[in-house]
């Protein structure tokens, strides 16, 4: 598996117009979100709740939720860096069949990216898991901090995906506002670790990758099953299959090329490199 320069990722896309591209924590740490995984594609740090710990006991809710209010300072101002974007106008340049995430922060809707699916969902959303009622995660925030004042002038460094480093705290005074339609639980509208992908998602996924003509890893080690599978189909497919990854992937053995580039520095200039006119 070679790894390859930027004239070689842009010859890559233009041999493919149709590009299945599949996203990961890489194209986020540009806009002050945090990855988990190092170089070898091992845990920087403890892994995420899982969905059947956030379920089954109220500790582990008021941990995560008081968590969340800290980090929410971050996630919620986000904005979309320069991979966000480059992939928007590749989008634009009709160069994309589907944009598979596995983030959710809803950074690429923001940066105008259309042909989007959020494979783990999205954190701005929160979902009743009694009722099904959907509501913003920026009107939680304002009930979380509205329970629970003595915490709003706490701080903790940033962690991925809204999380905060907030340690050493009693959790178990933390008050977590139920549900305004029926009191039910509260979870954010993402998928935890130990839960499954809605299948029409995965089904949709799916029929993406087929109908493109290669496929295009950006910021992924791709180490979750959830999102390394889209890559297996499309090698099992025939389909060529590019990365733009600092370190180790789950796939290096199945790539056709590799750039070892942060993914905004890289994205942006192999899309003005395809914008220039090709010689005859």
């Amino acid at each position: 598996m070679p790894t390859s320069t930027l004239d070689d990722l842009a010859g890559f896309v233009r041999r493919h117009p149709r590009l299945f591209v599949l996203t990961g924590a890489g194209v986020s740490t540009e806009s002050g979100i945090p990855d988990y995984r190092d170089a070898n594609g091992d845990w920087k740090r403890t892994p995420p709740v899982t969905y059947q710990a956030f379920m089954g006991s109220e500790a582990t809710r008021q941990r995560y939720w008081a968590r969340s209010m800290i980090g929410w300072r971050v996630m919620g101002r986000a904005q979309p860096g320069p991979a966000h974007r480059a992939l928007a106008r590749m989008e634009q340049a009709g160069r994309v069949q589907l944009l598979l995430t596995q983030n959710v922060d809803g950074l690429h809707d923001a940066a105008g990216s259309r042909r989007t699916s959020d494979l783990h969902g999205r954190i701005d959303t929160v979902r009743c898991m009694a009722c099904e009622a959907r509501s913003p995660r920026a009107q939680l925030q304002e009930r979380l901090l509205a329970a629970n004042p003595a915490w709003a002038a706490l701080s903790a460094s940033v962690a991925p995906d809204g999380d905060a480093d907030l340690e050493h705290e009693d959790f178990s005074r933390f008050a977590v506002p139920p549900c305004l339609q029926c009191g039910g639980l509260l979870k954010p509208d993402v998928v935890f670790f130990g839960e499954s992908v809605p299948r029409e998602r995965v089904q949709a996924a799916m029929a993406a990758v087929q109908a493109s003509d290669a496929v295009l890893v950006a910021g992924s080690s791709l180490m979750v099953y959830s999102g390394f599978r889209f890559v297996q189909a499309a090698a099992a497919a025939g389909k060529p299959i590019a990365a733009i990854n600092l370190g180790r992937t789950r796939a290096d053995d199945l790539l056709a090329l590799k750039v070892a580039l942060p993914c905004g520095p890289a994205l942006g200039a192999m899309v003005d490199t395809l914008a220039q006119p090709q010689p005859l």
